[in-house]
């Protein structure tokens, strides 16, 4: 019985302290300063970037465009327009990448797209559309410069 008494105290204790560590206090300052709406989220626009249609680019010349591309996008991010950018790996769908732009309307976003000379030259394709997610994730940029040994 004291032995039941006490796994029955030690669980209680365990389930008080978690639940008091695990507590997160709403933040009203960084909610307004990230723009989210009452459950913590916004809107941004999806851009996922196909293969385009140009085929016929030399080695060089995608090079240069990419090194264009690469600057671009941290351009972008710097200017806190842009909170995701990656490639996607190697796949049958002609995926290359995806964006995340930090923008409400996807015609904010092809403005945005049109700088990127990849995307100018046809070696990438755009699909925009328009997404919800955690406000949050504007904070990935600055989470990543400290933890990024090697800048791009």
């Amino acid at each position: 019985m004291k032995n039941s008494l006490f796994i029955i105290a030690f669980l209680l204790m365990n389930a008080i302290g978690f639940s008091q560590e695990t507590e997160v206090k709403f933040d009203e300052n960084l909610a307004k300063s990230l723009n989210a709406d009452e459950y913590g989220m916004k809107k941004y626009v999806f851009c996922l970037l196909k293969s385009g249609t140009n085929t016929t680019a030399s080695k060089e010349e995608t090079k240069k465009l990419f090194e264009g591309h690469m600057a671009n996008i941290n351009k972008l991010a710097k200017e806190g327009k842009l909170v995701v950018a990656g490639p996607f790996m190697k796949n049958d769908r002609n995926y290359r990448g995806i964006y995340i732009f930090n923008v409400e309307t996807v015609d904010e976003a092809k403005a945005l797209v049109a700088t990127d000379p990849a995307i100018k030259a046809n070696l990438l394709e755009a699909e925009l559309t328009p997404w919800y997610c955690t406000a949050a994730l504007q904070e990935t940029v600055k989470i990543h410069e400290k933890i990024a040994k090697t800048k791009m």
